[in-house]
């Protein structure tokens, strides 16, 4: 395969457009289009779909996840005698904020890239190779990745004493669209359909204070809901139900040591904090 068309593909969708891509290559637009029929001749298929930003298409998912395990792997060969490699990961906000960054810490040496996403999305950025890694609670393996079973993370309900008993009144704060947490563990224990009142709040520290601020109730991960707890910021909502989410790792399969070192400490971390079968 071309490694400059390859190239070329991968700068067309990390940029978005055609002429995005030629200046960051220093080529003409022309020769970027050019490079890209190429390509696709190459492979027979179409790559990227011509719009407003460029996308792969699901033939070319496939390409973008291929030119950046080349770039990985030609980034820790040159490590030795640069600055580093770099590693882009996605992981859930809640996570985040638990426990995954001793993992990171525990493997110094590459420079991380980390995004955060709903745990059920994260492996979409892995699909579209964006990123390299991550923390997600989708079971199914993505094409060209491992899957690791890391343990369940385990939210409770919680809210200020002063909401309404009644769940349909008592208002939810909920991390943002994509977050259905809230409703999964309404549905687990009421048996009518509820609706209630949702305040959208995206930050995971802003999120908790929200709830002790009595905006509404949410579900807060037991490590940060129980000190809480403890200090009377809020009470539990049902104080005989929970609700445990499993999360995996998720990653390349190349050989990558740095991958691989990373995997094993993030296994380690995540023994040491989730709830395990």
């Amino acid at each position: 395969m071309d490694q400059v068309q390859l190239a070329t593909f991968q700068a067309v969708v990390e940029t978005g457009s055609f002429d995005a891509a030629a200046r960051v290559l220093h080529v003409t637009p022309s020769a970027v289009s050019q490079r890209i029929k190429a390509l696709e001749r190459a492979v027979g298929q179409v790559l990227v779909r011509r719009a407003r930003p460029c996308v792969a298409t699901p033939a070319g998912e496939a390409l973008v996840r291929f030119a950046g395990q080349v770039a990985l792997l030609e980034r820790e060969a040159l490590a030795q005698a640069r600055d580093g490699t770099r590693l882009s990961i996605v992981v859930n906000a809640d996570s985040l904020l638990t426990w995954f960054l001793p993992a990171l810490a525990a493997v110094p040496g590459p420079a991380y890239e980390l995004h955060t996403d709903d745990q059920d999305y994260t492996a979409g950025l892995l699909r579209s190779g964006t990123a390299m890694a991550a923390v997600t609670a989708d079971h199914v393996v993505v094409q060209g990745c491992r899957l690791e079973r890391l343990g369940a993370m385990r939210y409770l309900a919680v809210g200020a004493a002063s909401l309404p008993a009644d769940l349909a009144l008592s208002p939810m704060v909920v991390y943002n669209r994509k977050d259905r947490l809230q409703h999964r563990f309404l549905a687990s224990v009421e048996r009518r359909a509820l609706d209630p009142p949702v305040h959208y709040v995206p930050a995971a520290a802003a999120f908790v204070e929200a709830i002790r601020l009595g905006l509404g109730w949410g579900m807060v991960p037991a490590q940060i809901a129980r000190p809480g707890l403890a200090a009377g910021h809020y009470v539990e909502i049902f104080s005989d139900k929970h609700l445990d989410v499993p999360l995996y790792w998720q990653y390349w399969r190349i050989g990558s040591e740095v991958l691989d070192e990373l995997t094993a400490a993030v296994k380690a971390a995540a023994a040491r904090a989730l709830i395990q079968p």
